[in-house]
C-alpha cells in the first residue's frame, strides 16, 4: 500500500500493520482511541494519556531524541511522527527501520484529515468516521455558543526566553475557534520570542500561560502583570496544542474556561 503523508511524502507499507511506534503524545492518544492499543508497542516519555500506557508500552525516548536501537528491537511496521514535534534528522534515521508517516497539523481540518488517513492506513475506517462525525458535530455546536466579544489574546508557551504562539500553529487555530484574536499571529515565526516590555504597547485583554511545554505557575502570573493590565490566567496546554481525539475533551474545557473568564476577578 502506498499512502501520501501530510507533508507530501510517499509512504510504502508492504505488510499488515501489527506493530506501531508513536513519537507524538497526541497521536498516541488518538491511536488508542481508534482501537489500536494492542498494536501500539513504542511511545515517548511524554505520551502521558492514557495514563497506564507508560507501564505497558516501551518508552523509546522523547520527541526530539529517541533510542534508535530500542525502536529497531521493537521491529515496528510503521512509525508515526509529526513535522513540529520531531526532527528531520530523526525521520531520516527512522526510515532505515520502518515506514515513517509524518503528520502536519495547523488547522482543525488537518486534524480531521489525519484521522481519516489513519482510518485507511490501519483498517479502522469505521472508527475514524465515527470519531470525525462526533468531532464535527461537537465543533458545530461549540461555534453556535460563541458570543460576539472578540478578546485580544496572547498565549505564552515558554519562559527564558519568553516565547508565544504565533500564527500558522494549531494553538492559533484553537484561539480562533474560541473567537479570540491572537495579537502575535502576524509576527515572524511560529513561536516568536518577545520581550515582556513589548506587552506595554499591546492592547491586550487576556494573557494565557500554558501548562506545557513550560510549566507556568502562579508566580509567573505576577511577573507578567508587571507589564500589562490584561487578565492573566494559566490554562491547560494539552487542550490547546493536542489534536485528534483530544479536541472532544478540549471543547468541554473551552466552554468551562469561557464561562470562568466571563466572571470578574
Amino acid at each position: 500500500m502506498k499512502v501520501i503523508d501530510q507533508i507530501g511524502r510517499e509512504v510504502h507499507i508492504s505488510k499488515p500493520i501489527k506493530k506501531i511506534v508513536s513519537l507524538v503524545p497526541s497521536i498516541t492518544e488518538l491511536i488508542v482511541d481508534l482501537g489500536l492499543e494492542n498494536e501500539l508497542v513504542g511511545i515517548t516519555k511524554f505520551c502521558v494519556h492514557p495514563k497506564h500506557l507508560k507501564q505497558t508500552k516501551t518508552i523509546v525516548g522523547g520527541t526530539k531524541e529517541v533510542h534508535f536501537e530500542r525502536i529497531r528491537t521493537l521491529k515496528p511496521d510503521i512509525i508515526l511522527c509529526n513535522k513540529e514535534e520531531n526532527t528531520l534528522e530523526m525521520v531520516l534515521e527512522l526510515e532505515t527501520i520502518a515506514p515513517v508517516h509524518v503528520s502536519d497539523i495547523i488547522t482543525l481540518n488537518d486534524s480531521l484529515d489525519l484521522i481519516e488517513k489513519y482510518g485507511a492506513i490501519f483498517n479502522k475506517e469505521a472508527s475514524a468516521e465515527k470519531l470525525n462525525s462526533e468531532l464535527t458535530k461537537a465543533l458545530n455546536q461549540f461555534q453556535k455558543t460563541q458570543g460576539s466579544e472578540r478578546l485580544e489574546v496572547g498565549y505564552f508557551i515558554w519562559r527564558t526566553p519568553w516565547m508565544v504562539a504565533g500564527g500558522n500553529t494549531f494553538i492559533n487555530s484553537m484561539l480562533e475557534l474560541n473567537g479570540w484574536v491572537n495579537v502575535f499571529s502576524t509576527m515572524e515565526g511560529r513561536y516568536p520570542e518577545i520581550d515582556l516590555e513589548d506587552l506595554k504597547n499591546l492592547d491586550l485583554d487576556l494573557v494565557l500561560l500554558s501548562s506545557e511545554p513550560f510549566p507556568f505557575k502562579e508566580k509567573h502570573i505576577l511577573e507578567i502583570q508587571q507589564y500589562t493590565s490584561a487578565r492573566v490566567e494559566i490554562v491547560n496546554g494539552e487542550h490547546f496544542s493536542w489534536y485528534g481525539s483530544r479536541t472532544l475533551m478540549a471543547l468541554n474545557y473551552f466552554n468551562n474556561l469561557r464561562n470562568y473568564l466571563s466572571s470578574p476577578l
